[in-house]
């Protein structure tokens, strides 16, 4: 496969053929996150696309699943993503599931006509960053949404019959917000109830507006503990039934699965003794 910068896909995407149809993430200013800081968002060239996924076909006896990277490729034309999805139900009859990142703006820009044509095309989950849900947070980390926007665009997704996966990031709202980031946050994905919850921990990324607020003083990131403590919050305020929730992301000091609202209070027990245990991963394990 050919690949244009850094390439990131979720955890569960590890064993995933991942193909750029877009290049960056169409919006790429929140305060938090380096990830797309080597490219400019942009559309991948349809014949490139289709030459990958030949190459692909040549060279993979089987592919079971599918990401559509990069951080929105939503984004593209819904014509543009109707050829795609054909061309991979053409080239791997054997393919189980087509995946990709979706921006907000992405889910508000597109008809729910259109996501589900989507749907009915092969698309069958999309991952979407919440962050928090919060608004002074969301404002304070440029995430160019309120809330409401997100719970919204999250919504509509799950309407028109796409399953979605969710991730917030505990730590975002620093000491100052910290408990009004971890109940509200928790009421964004009650409203929205997706079928997958993620947890990531803030991590601090060199070049960012966060890692000069940190250093000036003005962002206190949280410790271990306060993470564990603000997770306790998280889990005693959320309600989504149904939800898979994981949070064993690398940057994680502690994992947990369950399935909420089911394993809310042995997930509960597993962060209280983490607290009291503190045998949490050490800071130089973690990563992104």
């Amino acid at each position: 496969m050919r690949y244009k910068g850094k390439v990131y896909r979720p955890p569960s995407e590890a064993t995933s053929l991942i193909v750029q149809v877009t290049y960056g993430c169409s919006h790429n200013r929140c305060a938090f996150c380096s990830m797309y800081d080597d490219k400019n968002f942009s559309m991948r060239p349809m014949e490139e696309i289709r030459e990958d996924f030949e190459m692909a076909r040549r060279v993979y006896k089987r592919v079971r699943r599918v990401f559509l990277a990069d951080g929105d490729a939503m984004m593209r034309r819904t014509a543009d993503l109707v050829e795609i999805l054909g061309l991979i139900a053409g080239l791997f009859p054997e393919c189980e599931r087509v995946t990709c990142y979706a921006s907000p703006r992405s889910l508000q820009v597109k008809s729910e006509e259109d996501l589900r044509l989507l749907r009915q095309r092969g698309l069958a989950m999309v991952y979407m960053g919440l962050e928090s849900g919060c608004d002074a947070v969301l404002e304070k980390m440029c995430k160019g949404h309120t809330a409401a926007d997100i719970v919204a665009a999250g919504q509509k997704a799950r309407r028109c019959g796409l399953a979605l996966s969710v991730t917030a990031i505990s730590g975002l709202g620093s000491r100052e917000l910290m408990e009004q980031h971890a109940i509200e946050t928790a009421r964004a994905f009650s409203q929205m109830k997706p079928e997958y919850i993620g947890l990531l921990t803030l991590m601090v990324e060199k070049g960012t507006p966060l890692e000069q607020w940190v250093r000036e003083g003005s962002f206190e990131v949280l410790g271990a503990e306060d993470v564990l403590r603000e997770t306790e919050i998280f889990l005693q305020h959320i309600d989504s039934e149904g939800s898979v929730f994981r949070m064993n992301h690398a940057s994680n000091y502690l994992t947990l699965k369950g399935t909420l609202n089911q394993d809310r209070e042995a997930l509960l027990e597993q962060v209280r003794w983490g607290l009291e245990s503190g045998d949490l991963k050490e800071e130089y394990l973690r990563l992104l």
